[in-house]
């Protein structure tokens, strides 16, 4: 599904180079579910904008379902963001004078999908994440819960390659946290691939797989006994 040989990225030159990522090997597999943990500063924020095509690698490969991805354009990087990876952030990122519908149908207008194949797809997204009674309210009128919900069904709504969270749970109470994660878990078990991006380790404790990050390179890949496999 995704996997990367020697990835190395810089920022700045000479003196002042950084080496946010030290010539990383990492393969992921179809229907894993992944948390990539780390301190501040570790390099998992380089890594995960590199995994999702935010940022391109200095040196290395990377390969997306069956693409290699440095060799695209800015152009074919944008398609491959909006096909095969389905994003979801800390923030929510919706916005805010569209419905919960509204926001859900935006990776396929995008797409160029026809409105009613667009309204059909993100209300079975929402009644996936258990909200399609919701689909009329617009983020003011919604819990941080459930704005994350929202957020997973649009990730979702373009069937794509890989779900990619970046600290998901970061802005939750404890409560929608463990449902939020129940939501990934109960996605895992019908196949889907998720990969975390988190600095707490009560996350990565329910996710299948656990790879760690120090100063630019992976410390530890080890998978979670107590988790249950597909």
């Amino acid at each position: 599904m995704l996997e990367i040989q020697s990835l190395v990225k810089d920022y700045g030159e000479g003196e002042i180079l950084v080496r946010a990522l030290d010539h990383i090997d990492l393969k992921i597999n179809e229907g894993e579910m992944v948390a990539i943990i780390g301190p501040s500063g570790s390099g998992k924020s380089t890594l995960m904008n590199v995994l999702g095509c935010l940022d391109q690698a200095t040196e290395g490969i990377y390969e997306l379902d069956g693409v290699t991805v440095g060799s695209l354009s800015e152009d074919e990087l944008s398609e491959v963001r909006n096909k095969k990876i389905g994003f979801i952030f800390q923030s929510f990122n919706l916005l805010a004078k569209l419905t919960a519908l509204q926001n859900v149908e935006l990776p396929m207008v995008y797409a160029e999908a026809g409105r009613k194949e667009r309204k059909e797809m993100a209300m079975n997204a929402l009644e996936k994440v258990s909200l399609g009674d919701r689909h009329h309210h617009r983020p003011n009128q919604l819990s941080g819960g459930q704005k994350q919900r929202v957020a997973v069904a649009r990730a979702l709504v373009n069937t794509p390659a890989i779900l990619l969270a970046d600290e998901p749970t970061g802005n939750l109470d404890s409560k929608s946290t463990e449902d939020i994660l129940r939501l990934f878990q109960a996605l895992h078990r019908e196949g889907k691939t998720i990969l975390i991006v988190t600095h707490e380790t009560e996350v990565a404790k329910h996710c299948q797989r656990v790879i760690e990050i120090r100063d630019g390179k992976i410390s530890k890949d080890y998978y979670n006994k107590e988790v249950t496999q597909k």
